[in-house]
């Protein structure tokens, strides 16, 4: 009976292993259609370099799975090596989380259309660049306007077109800073305060730390916007 118990106490505990072990993991999984043979490359930049944390050969089919350990949300690349000695939209982008996380798309539109699910965090980026893109495309029709050699000649029109471009700029730099504040539960914070806005003034950019949870702060870019933090604080003194 002693045995019995003590069988089934081990059985537990070694569950109990399997389980912790799978949280810290991520696990990618997806397919590439169309895709019959290439290299899949899953990387990402964990200090200043790109570097590979793991590759595929595709043969037959686009399915792919990368299985990784991590701690705390981080941005990852799935790159994909195509023999058209071109690196235009051969990278997505997403924001990797410990789970399971799917990515399919189609090899003509790698990066353009891929669908991306199971990472809270990543979602939470997408709803960022959505209005961002709004912000983009206002400067970039901006620019646009102050190419107009008609426009350049008239100086008040161009001290408009000066006006409005600072006032789209700020917008854009408010929204970044207000999605982070109202995100303080999320890794997508400190991201954005990082990556986004690292010149915006060092009060605000204090204002987003202080303001994570003790998650977010202990994560990598929660320990990255603390690091920032203390070299502004140097270089200022």
């Amino acid at each position: 009976m002693n045995r019995c118990i003590g069988i089934l106490y081990l059985l537990v505990v070694l569950a109990g292993c399997g389980k912790n072990h799978d949280k810290d993991n991520m696990v990618v999984t997806g397919t590439v259609k169309g895709l019959k043979k290439g290299m899949l490359y899953l990387q990402h930049i964990p200090d200043s370099t790109l570097i590979t944390v793991d590759s595929i050969e595709i043969k037959g089919d686009g399915n792919f799975t990368f299985n990784t350990p991590l701690e705390s949300p981080e941005v990852f690349y799935l790159y994909l090596k195509k023999k058209d000695n071109n690196d235009i939209n051969d990278r997505i982008t997403f924001f990797g989380e410990p789970g399971n996380i799917s990515i399919n798309t189609a090899w003509n539109t790698f990066d353009t259309k891929a669908e991306i699910n199971g990472s809270a965090t990543h979602k939470k980026l997408e709803e960022y660049q959505q209005v961002m893109s709004r912000f983009n495309k206002q400067n970039m029709e901006i620019i646009r306007a102050a190419y107009d050699t008609i426009i350049q000649k008239d100086s008040l029109a161009m001290d408009s077109i000066r006006r409005a471009n600072d006032k789209n700029i700020l917008r854009g730099y408010l929204y970044a800073m207000n999605f982070a504040l109202s995100n303080k539960n999320s890794c997508i914070a400190p991201y954005i305060a990082v990556t986004e806005v690292p010149d915006a003034n060092i009060k605000y950019l204090d204002s987003i730390y202080n303001s994570l949870t003790p998650e977010v702060s202990s994560s990598k870019y929660g320990k990255d916007l603390k690091k920032f933090l203390a070299e502004k604080r140097e270089e200022s003194e």
